[in-house]
């Protein structure tokens, strides 16, 4: 794992470059909203969750309306998201269950979010820091490539991410991290062709400094410092 002097400076430069950095998905403050966002995103780019939200809120804009309307209705709605039959199903129970199990409040704790249908650890991670501002640290695809590049982690597993990135990270910047490395990773540091010479971060990057230009499916784990 990278020494502190090194993550420190890590952060730093993701402060200076992405200071506004949030969640992708837009979220109007409403968490039913950002809940139902996040369920959609599976396997989904954030935009296109975006336009179908867009267009879904103003008939559905609570667990009630939802859960009133058969999953058939809201697979139509959501189905250019893609898996729209398990989507519609988990947006319609998970509404049930936020009226009946919890009496129309979403809760705040992983465990209790996870029982939701469609809800994963990241998508938990994420509704705890956005709504609660209750530290967690989100790994997606592109927080997950841009971490093991920077050698905060060797790991490939998203969970075994978070460990790591919690365990280097301070407390008050991991709900602010995932956002930033997320803005990184589609602003530089993308999957293919990352703009390493013209990236601030690498001085500080194993993958920079080792000159790798591969793609991540056949990258090997780097020697980490």
């Amino acid at each position: 794992m990278r020494n502190k002097k090194t993550v420190t400076a890590i952060l730093a430069i993701l402060r200076e470059m992405y200071p506004d950095a949030v969640c992708s998905l837009s979220y109007d403050g409403v968490p039913f909203h950002l809940l139902v966002g996040a369920i959609l995103s599976a396997q989904c780019t954030d935009r296109r969750v975006n336009e179908v939200t867009a267009r879904l809120f103003p008939e559905y804009p609570d667990p009630l309306a939802m859960s009133s309307e058969t999953e058939e209705v809201i697979g139509q709605k959501i189905k250019s998201c893609g898996l729209y039959h398990s989507k519609a199903h988990a947006l319609v129970e998970t509404s049930r269950m936020i009226l009946s199990d919890y009496g129309g409040t979403i809760p705040n704790t992983r465990e209790e979010l996870q029982r939701f249908p469609g809800v994963g650890r990241k998508v938990a991670n994420l509704f705890l820091g956005e709504v609660y501002g209750i530290p967690a640290v989100v790994v997606d695809t592109h927080c997950g490539r841009v971490a093991k590049r920077l050698g905060l982690t060797n790991s490939d597993s998203p969970l075994q991410a978070e460990k790591d990135l919690m365990a280097c990270v301070p407390t008050e910047e991991w709900i602010k991290l995932g956002h930033r490395l997320v803005a990184h990773g589609r602003a530089l540091c993308m999957a293919r062709n990352p703009s390493c010479m013209n990236c601030p971060l690498k001085e500080v990057c194993v993958y920079a400094r080792n000159g790798k230009r591969f793609d991540d499916r056949s990258e090997s784990n780097p020697q980490l410092s």
